[in-house]
């Protein structure tokens, strides 16, 4: 778009900002790599949400490029809520815990794990699994869920445009995935002050801390997530400050601290390139 708005004797200068599969799996298919390592080197500036997927391009494409790391954001003063006790009482009882997953279910995100880890936890904890998305793993799910004889325990939503409303009185944020170019379901999970247990892969370690807002285990590692959702879950004590320290973590990852770099990034762009028409 560039190169034709030159031709019109147009200059716009372009940012471009990677984000995750758009990359490593669509952009990296012999069919658009070329076309994406042409946009990105053309760019006058790119950005990559995570350290991790910055690596991935590198080792991907021919990249000519610096690319700048500014982590995705979150406006933290929409996770201030407002709702009352009663309604947590539509999902589960006073002495149960609630344990989400929040994704697309794709194979990716792991849904067989999330359904072993919360079987694992719900032995020893009383819990309810709150399941939102919509999917391709989905009705194997449903399935293992009853074939495990937990139907009674686990709450399939589908879509929700409610998410704040459950994580609200979430306890415990499941995300086992192979990859995560960054885990913006796992930081919406700390703004509501939910700790989360993650596999250590991709993006996620650059935002879910080890031992403080959550714990990180290689990917299928169901063993160990369990007993680490168990150690936060059954002490009440130990709850409340991996609940708070999941909230301290996300506060890195607020609007007002990461916008900023973006404009920065854009300006420095706009000198480079002015716009002309």
């Amino acid at each position: 778009a560039q190169q034709m708005l030159l031709d019109e004797g147009i200059s716009v200068p372009i940012v471009t900002t990677l984000h995750g599969t758009d990359i490593t799996l669509v952009g990296s298919h012999p069919f658009y790599k070329p076309a994406v390592t042409f946009s990105i080197n053309k760019s006058d500036a790119v950005t990559s949400v995570s350290e991790s997927l910055k690596k991935d391009t590198m080792r991907l494409f021919n990249i000519k490029k610096d690319i700048h790391v500014v982590p995705n954001f979150i406006d933290l003063e929409k996770h201030v809520h407002s709702f009352t006790d009663c309604q947590r009482e539509m999902m589960a009882d006073d002495e149960e815990r609630i344990v989400t997953h929040i994704s697309n279910m794709r194979k990716v995100k792991q849904i067989p794990d999330v359904i072993k880890i919360f079987y694992n936890i719900q032995k020893e904890v009383p819990a309810k699994l709150m399941m939102v998305g919509e999917g391709p793993e989905k009705e194997g799910a449903e399935q293992m869920v009853e074939e495990l004889g937990i139907k009674d325990k686990v709450i399939f939503f589908g879509n929700s445009n409610e998410v704040d409303r459950i994580l609200c009185f979430s306890d415990l944020f499941l995300l086992p995935s192979q990859t995560e170019s960054f885990g913006l379901a796992a930081l919406e999970a700390m703004a509501s002050s939910v700790p989360v247990i993650s596999s250590n892969t991709g993006g996620l370690p650059e935002v879910n801390e080890d031992g403080y807002s959550g714990y990180l285990s290689d990917v299928n590692a169901v063993a160990e997530m369990s007993a680490n959702a168990i150690h936060i879950l059954k002490d009440p004590e130990v709850l409340k400050t991996f609940k708070a320290n999941a909230k301290a973590q996300s506060q890195k990852f607020d609007l007002h601290s990461v916008v900023p770099m973006y404009e920065r990034i854009y300006e420095q762009a706009l000198k480079q390139v002015p716009v002309t028409n």
